[in-house]
């Protein structure tokens, strides 16, 4: 018998190339669209002998067309460091208005469930901690980071009228600090900046004075969470994410232990509107979905650095800046 076709938008992303192959596990024929701005044909390079996947280049904010039936469109094309979307600012916003436009047509038009990945950040310097759904954020709309966390909050906006106005079966998932193989060694963000810099013996980069927090997710505990709400016919948000909530100081501590480094901790300073705090409320995703994550912070820290030792050589250039998330 066959699968069911999947079409998922950014899937030579990070998260987007572990959720083409996951599909692939489970016998889905899998349709992968990327513009390469910020993704690679490199992760999902292992996938394309499949006769069950497809890698077409596409810019979703043009037109977009996949011919016969489609049973899911899953919506991850997006900037998501920091460093790519303030080099992106626009191209951001367009993904995530004009592209989920168009992915919701998409999933219109075939009947198909579209689910939305949205973020943490909707939730901006939260005034409430932990974050429940519920909680409607505190979000500069003027500031730097407003470029991905106002595309984001019109994405779920625009999914939710697709929904009540056109009856078409949506979910959105609202997704955490997530970390694994497939992150770009130079992409900005905290865990990836401080493995390469610990593995090289570099100074490990500390923004601020190391206090603000984040609640950190492996990706293959990720994944799982995105497709039991794809699986259902929960509408969300939902948020998916790890229940540790962990310091940049104490995350950095910690990848220097398990890398064996001796780089120093180098203070540097902190990003405008780097939220201080982030923790997910997951209590709807655990009674709704029965998800919980499975992969300790130490495991998946070190299934990480063995990735990210094994890519660190040719590897070069990069920002200046880190960013907690």
């Amino acid at each position: 018998m066959n699968g069911p076709t999947v079409v998922v938008t950014g899937g030579a992303g990070f998260l987007g190339s572990h959720l083409c192959e996951r599909l692939l596990e489970r016998g889905a024929r899998v349709v992968c669209l990327d513009s390469f701005l910020t993704g690679s044909p490199r992760n999902v390079e292992h996938l394309i002998g499949s006769p069950r996947f497809r890698l077409i280049e596409c810019d979703l904010t043009g037109f977009v067309h996949v011919p016969g039936e489609v049973d899911m469109v899953l919506h991850f094309a997006s900037a998501a460091s920091p460093a790519d979307y303030l080099r992106y600012p626009i191209e951001t916003l367009k993904v995530g208005s004009l592209g989920t436009l168009h992915a919701l047509g998409l999933a219109r038009e075939k009947d198909a469930r579209f689910v939305l990945a949205s973020t943490s950040e909707v939730y901006g310097d939260p005034l409430c901690h932990p974050q429940p759904e519920s909680y409607w954020g505190n979000v500069n709309p003027v500031g730097p980071r407003s470029v991905y966390d106002e595309a984001k909050r019109f994405a779920e906006s625009l999914t939710t009228a697709y929904r009540n106005s056109h009856g078409t079966g949506t979910g959105i998932v609202r997704i955490f600090n997530t970390y694994g193989p497939r992150m770009r060694p130079h992409d900005g963000r905290a865990i990836p900046t401080f493995i390469r810099q610990a593995l090289s013996g570099e100074p490990i980069t500390v923004t601020g004075d190391g206090s603000q927090t984040r609640s950190i997710c492996y990706v293959d505990d990720t994944i799982a969470g995105v497709l039991a709400l794809a699986d259902s016919e929960l509408p969300g948000p939902v948020n998916i994410g790890g229940p540790e909530e962990v310091t940049m100081l104490r995350l950095a501590e910690t990848i220097r232990d398990l890398t064996g480094s001796s780089s120093p901790i180098k203070l540097i300073e902190r990003p405008e509107d780097d939220p201080r705090v982030r923790r997910p409320d997951t209590t709807l995703a655990a009674e709704k979905l029965g998800w919980r994550p499975r992969v300790s912070m130490t495991e998946g820290l070190r299934r990480t650095i063995s990735w990210f030792a094994g890519e660190l050589a040719g590897r070069a250039g990069g920002s200046g800046h880190v960013y907690a998330s």
